[in-house]
Order: C-alpha cells, then sequence, then structure tokens
C-alpha cells in the first residue's frame, strides 16, 4: 500500500476487523461466505506488505522480507485473480448469472498460471520508490495481462444481479484506471492497497443485502436454488 509499513500496519489492523464484521454477519448465507472473506484476505496481505517494507528499509532479516515478498506476489498475482471472480460466481443465484461469469474465472486462471511462472521463472524484485513500493517481474506481454487482470477481478463484479456488488465493480474500475495513470511501477502495490480499503463495501453488502428474489422463490417453493 501507499505510503509507510506504519499505514500497511494501520490498513491491515482496519481491513482484518471489517473482514471479521463481514464473516460475523453472513450467518446462514453460504453464497456470501466467500465475498466476506476477501476483506480478511486482503488485510493480511497488507500486514504481510509491512514486512516487506520493514526488510527494505534494514528492520527484518533478508529471509524474512524474501518469504514476505514471494506471499505478497503470491496472493496478488495468483490468489486474487483466481479468487475474486469464484467468490462473486458463488454469491449468484441464477444459472444464467453463473454461467455469464464463467469466463471471467478461466481468464482469471489463465493469467494466474502466467504470472506464477514468470514469477518461477525469475527475478522477482522489489524496491523502495516514493510512497510505494515498486515490484518486479519479467512478464513479456506485460500490459496484455494486466488488462486481463483486470478483466478477470471486475468483470464478474460488473455483472453481477446485486446492485452492490456492481456498484462496487464501477468504483474499483476507475480505482483501476487512475492508479494505473498516476503509476505504473506501484500498480501492484498501489491497487492492492485500495483494494483492500474498498471491501469495506464488502461488508456494507453483507449487512444489508437482501436475499436474490429469484433465491426466495425457490426457496418459497421448496426447491434448491438455481446453480
Amino acid at each position: 500500500m501507499c505510503f509507510s509499513p506504519e499505514a500497511d500496519i494501520v490498513g491491515g489492523l482496519v481491513i482484518g476487523a471489517i473482514g471479521v464484521d463481514a464473516v460475523r454477519h453472513v450467518h446462514q448465507r453460504r453464497d456470501f461466505l466467500a465475498l466476506a472473506w476477501l476483506p480478511l484476505l486482503l488485510g493480511a496481505h497488507q500486514f504481510i506488505e509491512a514486512l516487506v517494507w520493514l526488510w527494505l528499509q534494514g528492520h527484518v532479516p533478508r529471509g524474512i522480507g524474501e518469504v514476505a515478498l514471494w506471499a505478497y506476489l503470491l496472493i496478488a498475482f495468483v490468489v486474487l485473480p483466481v479468487f475474486v471472480p469464484l467468490a462473486v460466481i458463488a454469491l449468484e443465484p441464477t444459472k444464467r448469472r453463473k454461467a455469464m461469469m464463467a469466463p471471467f474465472a478461466s481468464i482469471g486462471a489463465v493469467v494466474a498460471v502466467v504470472l506464477l511462472a514468470a514469477m518461477v521463472r525469475g527475478p522477482v524484485s522489489v524496491k523502495l520508490a516514493p510512497y510505494h513500493l515498486a515490484y518486479g517481474i519479467r512478464l513479456p506481454d506485460g500490459l496484455l495481462i494486466v488488462a486481463l487482470y483486470v478483466v478477470a477481478v471486475c468483470g464478474p463484479l460488473l455483472v453481477s444481479g446485486y446492485r452492490h456488488v456492481a456498484i462496487f465493480g464501477i468504483v474499483n474500475l476507475v480505482a483501476v484506471i487512475i492508479i494505473a495513470r498516476l503509476t505504473i511501477s506501484g500498480f501492484a502495490s498501489v491497487w492492492c492497497g485500495w483494494a483492500a480499503l474498498s471491501s469495506a463495501a464488502i461488508t456494507v453488502h453483507c449487512r444489508l443485502a437482501k436475499p436474490h428474489p429469484h433465491r426466495v422463490r425457490h426457496g418459497a417453493d421448496g426447491l434448491t436454488s438455481a446453480g
């Protein structure tokens, strides 16, 4: 995230608390569970980046810093492009919506494999930059992969049948465009920090969202939800 390790730690605490609140308000709505866990994952992500900061500043051993670097990039590059589409798919009650989102999950899986392969080939690097960390991997067609990453993560949110989730997707898409214009070298750090903060919207959705009409209708008929 931007600014400093202290900002990452504070952000991790706040976002983690948001995640706990989101999970607490899921109750029996198992379809919300994966999405409710997203703030917890992103909160942990911020703590991990704080370790990367502290390593680069000479406050923690190199071994710990390198493990934190890999853990941070694995979550950002491999876990999120797969987890987010699947979490939104699990939320949707209709087969039609799930089918619309399936291509985004496939794109996310391809992006995750490509990025993981690039990390394994190396080199993987990180350096201090003004108000952010600049992560680097050797990636041919980097702009294409970044574009596909954005499609995989934001696309399912945009086509969700839940208005709050769709709004969350629009806000994140706008943020991606702004962040990309402001900083390319710090995109991974800044965007993941923004995504963590904006995950407060997940808690609002888990608190306020009513059951989807399709799910209510089928429940009233004694049938299982579609999908």
